[in-house]
C-alpha cells in the first residue's frame, strides 16, 4: 500500500463490490460490513507501513523501498526522505488517511451506477 496507490485500490474495490454485488445483497448494513472491514484491512496495513512496524518488510522489502515509510510517501516514484519526516509530514500524513473512507464510498457510488445502468 502507499499513498498514491491506495485511493486507486480502495476506489476500484468498491467500485468491484458494488457492481458485482446483487442488488437484494446491497443492504446498508451489508455495505457498511464490507466497508468497515475493508477500511480496517488498509488502515491495519498502511499505518503499519508509515509506522515502519517490523511485520511490514515482506511488503515494502520486494518494492525496493528503504522503509514502510519510504513506501508510503515515496512508492518508488518521488524521493521525499522518509527519514526526516517530522510534524508537517505526520500531519499530511494523517490528513491522507482520513480521505480513505471517501474513496471507498465513492467506488461503491461508482459501482452501484454502473450496475443500475448494466441492468
Amino acid at each position: 500500500m502507499s499513498f498514491l496507490i491506495d485511493p486507486a485500490l480502495l476506489y476500484a474495490g468498491g467500485r468491484t463490490y458494488a457492481a458485482t454485488t446483487p442488488a437484494e445483497e446491497r443492504t446498508l448494513a451489508n455495505d457498511l460490513k464490507v466497508g468497515a472491514q475493508t477500511m480496517a484491512f488498509f488502515y491495519a496495513v498502511s499505518v503499519g507501513l508509515y509506522l515502519d512496524h517490523e511485520w511490514t518488510k515482506p511488503i515494502w522489502r520486494p518494492v525496493r523501498a528503504k522503509s514502510g515509510r519510504d513506501w508510503m510517501l515515496n512508492s518508488g516514484v518521488t524521493r521525499f526522505d522518509a527519514a526526516k519526516a517530522g510534524p508537517r509530514t505526520h500531519k499530511l500524513a494523517a490528513a491522507i488517511f482520513a480521505t480513505y473512507p471517501v474513496w471507498l464510498w465513492l467506488g461503491m457510488r461508482g459501482g452501484k451506477r454502473a450496475a443500475r445502468a448494466a441492468a
